[in-house]
């Protein structure tokens, strides 16, 4: 197979399982509503169990991107969509609350977390040549936005169809499709990024991390990064709630920021063969608390929300490509899966909090007003704490007579 070849290959099977088990996840709030209705559990009951599952799906990040790079990627992608699958199927006959969060919360999650982010930028990484590591990141994060423009309306539509038990199953079995995706991801002994390691153990490599200022400052980041965006996809509808907009404002804001993050991957992506990554980083945190800033000065209309969320949208997951492609350049690539699943971790505990406090500030004030002062305080902080990455300048090619 030529080089050209492997890559599209590793890049486009990537980014297609991103984009299911993704676009299976993002989609299960519309299952929250005929469960509700099913089961009698309350409102309260489901959206825990969904809650347990944000957490999961963070946990599993870690732990699986560990698997991966003890028994290869493509083992732990079937091993997550056996996981996803049955989550799924079983979750209709489920009429307690523990069994929701078992199957929906626990099982379900960590299967979507065993086909994500830090097993699939670290299975591209270690088969890809430095060079194309940061685009191939950035590609591999748009199919994830790809997966969601698809999967939610495709949800919807086969609910009204055929119900949600047959929806669900129908997401179950995509789940399974994952699996011939992942051939193409099967472990070769001669990989030069295993060979690099020097006979290091993750063990021994975690903890150089954990000693190192710079992935402490990667950890900070990005811990802000799910606290914001959070707090956005949980509570942005009901700020266009409070500001007297009809909910069609919320659905299409949400829209159009999936669709710039296709935008903003891709073009982190890009730039990151191009400009040091951390500078990338100071950028993308800087533009949100500029964004915020502006969103709260301007009148509430419909294009105020459509506009901010375009802006939303571009540094959406923009922020994933460079710091994947740092925990790469500071440590080697051959515990990526590991070491950036613990950055996704750190993600998924700031998303906790985003979402949670948000409900706190809207219940106690009656307003969002704290939490997007602690937004654009956190995202100002964020571009701060990545200054003192230490990341050398690229090399520049340079021309010869």
């Amino acid at each position: 197979m030529t080089a050209r070849r492997l890559y599209w290959t590793v890049v486009l099977s990537t980014s297609a399982i991103l984009a299911v088990t993704m676009g299976i996840r993002n989609s299960l709030g519309l299952f929250v509503s005929p469960l509700n209705t099913t089961t009698g559990l309350g409102i309260v009951t489901v959206s825990f169990a969904l809650a347990v599952g944000q957490f999961v799906w963070g946990v599993a990040q870690p732990v699986f991107g560990a698997l991966a790079d003890r028994a290869g990627s493509a083992k732990i992608i079937v091993l997550g969509a056996i996981l996803l699958a049955l989550g799924l199927a079983v979750t209709p006959f489920m009429r307690s609350g523990i069994g929701l969060i078992l199957f929906l919360g626990i099982v379900a999650a960590a299967g979507a977390g065993a086909g994500s982010f830090s097993v699939l930028m670290g299975a591209a990484a270690q088969r890809l040549p430095p060079e194309r590591r940061a685009f191939a990141s950035g590609f591999i994060n748009a199919g994830g936005s790809v997966g969601q423009s698809v999967f939610a309306p495709l949800s919807q539509t086969l609910i009204s169809g055929i119900g949600w038990i047959g929806a669900i199953w129908a997401l179950a079995a995509a789940a399974l499709a994952t699996i011939p995706m992942a051939l193409p991801l099967r472990d070769r002994k001669s990989s030069p990024a295993v060979a690099a390691t020097g006979g290091m153990g993750l063990s021994e490599q975690t903890l150089i991390a954990f000693r190192d200022r710079s992935y402490w400052c990667l950890l900070a980041g990005f811990f802000t990064c799910g606290f914001h965006i959070a707090f956005l996809a949980t509570h942005l509808p009901g700020e266009v709630e409070l500001c007297g907009l009809p909910a069609s404002v919320s659905a299409m804001s949400l829209s159009i920021i999936g669709l710039a993050n296709i935008a903003g991957s891709l073009g982190t992506g890009w730039l990151a063969q191009r400009y040091r990554m951390k500078m990338l980083l100071v950028l993308v945190y800087g533009i949100r608390a500029l964004a915020i800033v502006i969103f709260l000065m301007s009148p509430k209309s419909a294009l105020t929300f459509y506009v901010f969320a375009a802006v939303l949208g571009v540094s959406w997951l923009a922020t994933v490509p460079p710091t994947a492609g740092l925990v790469g350049k500071l440590f080697g690539v051959r515990y990526l899966a590991t070491l950036f699943g613990l950055t996704l971790f750190s993600h998924q505990i700031g998303g906790f909090f985003g979402a949670w406090l948000g409900g706190v500030a809207v219940a106690r004030t009656g307003d969002y007003g704290w939490m997007w002062y602690a937004d654009i305080a956190l995202s100002t902080a964020a571009a701060l704490v990545n200054l003192p990455i230490r990341e050398a300048p690229l090399k520049r090619a340079v021309a010869t007579a």
